[in-house]
């Protein structure tokens, strides 16, 4: 099959900016991975997208703070498409996540922002984007995506192996010594640390873990925390980055110290609690989650097995999610699936994703030929 020159780009529950990277692949296979790069948002930019998420149940289409946020969105995207294609100007395509705001599959409802049509017309390049909606229509979870790109990347790994992603969310997955893919959400990755330690020294996250290592676990606390439903619930699953908000509430009288060793504990013991086909030989970790001390030696603890940094095996750890989203929409284009029983939740295998071509002109015969 065609092999095609993708960047794909992801902003994260993290909200801490535009992760972009060049892939060249099918949609099956990856030849090479190019340059990447994170842009960060602006402190006030990332101020408003967290009033957002706090009403995004009840916003519309039409508001105005979320245009305005979209288009600041949409325009840093650009941004990160302009720079890689300063270093590689022969770009095929893009995959465009956008920016998740709401996550509520149990009410079929799944909301990314960012404007495709202004992507395209602005790069002249077709942008593939709305990865999750289908999914959601037919019954599925919605996320995770990944586990595609996963399975693809670490074909040949010693098997059976996990893969856990720590963004805002944390989101796993399990590759069996068969091959078998199952995935789901765990639990909180790195969004509540973050709004912790914003709350508590205005800086956008737990720096290095310096606050949850000077800090002891409150084990009462972490069990209110683990108390929740969500837990009980088989895979395939998925989150929102506010399903564990009141995690704030359950530590507001801590210090910040030792408010941030007990949500560094609850991202480490939903991982442990997560049920799997059989106990991995190894975990990968990549995301942001990566970098935290606190959280990597509270894995390496309560796993009981290696535990390494996907940048171990020759992956670029921060690069990886928007890499995938390359990948997928190379999928999307040739129709393969995004969405399986044992990853999502839907009923049976199936494809997904937006094309959006505004900026072509003409619009060349590959992009509806199967590639």
């Amino acid at each position: 099959m065609t092999m095609l020159t993708v960047i794909g780009l992801m902003s994260g529950t993290s909200l801490d900016g535009v992760d972009a990277a060049v892939i060249r692949t099918d949609g099956e296979r990856t030849e090479t991975c190019g340059p990447s790069l994170s842009l960060p948002y602006e402190p006030h930019l990332r101020s408003r997208m967290r009033d957002l998420l706090d009403r995004s149940a009840s916003l519309t289409q039409d508001d105005p703070e979320l245009i305005s946020v979209e288009q600041l969105i949409t325009f840093r995207h650009i941004e990160a498409v302009q720079q890689l294609r300063l270093i590689i100007p022969d770009i095929d395509l893009i995959g465009f996540h956008g920016q998740t705001i709401l996550h509520m599959p149990d009410c079929h409802r799944t909301w990314q922002i960012g404007d495709a049509v202004r992507m395209s017309r602005e790069t002249g390049l077709p942008v593939v984007h709305d990865f999750r909606s289908a999914d959601v229509a037919a019954g599925g979870e919605g996320a995770p995506l990944v586990p595609w790109y996963h399975a693809a990347i670490l074909g040949k790994a010693p098997k059976p192996l996990a893969v856990l992603n720590i963004g805002g969310v944390a989101n796993m997955t399990f590759i069996g010594a068969d091959h078998t893919i199952c995935a789901c959400d765990t639990g909180p990755g790195n969004a509540l640390l973050d709004d912790w330690a914003f709350r508590h020294t205005g800086r956008a996250c737990d720096f290095d873990g310096q606050l949850a290592r000077a800090g002891k676990v409150n084990h009462t606390l972490l069990e209110q925390m683990l108390d929740n439903p969500y837990f009980s619930r088989p895979a395939p699953k998925s989150l929102d980055r506010q399903t564990f908000i009141s995690a704030l509430d359950i530590i507001a009288d801590c210090t910040p110290e030792d408010g941030a060793a007990t949500l560094a504990a609850f991202t480490v013991e939903a991982v442990r609690r997560t049920p799997l086909p059989a106990k991995p030989a190894i975990w990968y970790i990549c995301g942001g989650g990566r970098h935290n001390p606190s959280l990597m030696n509270g894995l390496r603890h309560a796993l009981e097995v290696p535990v390494e940094s996907i940048d171990s095996i020759g992956w670029d750890g921060d690069a990886l999610e928007a890499q995938c989203f390359g990948f997928l929409a190379v999928r999307v284009l040739r129709k393969l699936p995004l969405s399986a029983p044992m990853i999502t939740g839907t009923p049976d295998m199936r494809s997904g994703g937006r094309l959006t071509c505004i900026g072509l002109s003409p619009i060349p015969e590959w992009l509806f030929g199967g590639v």
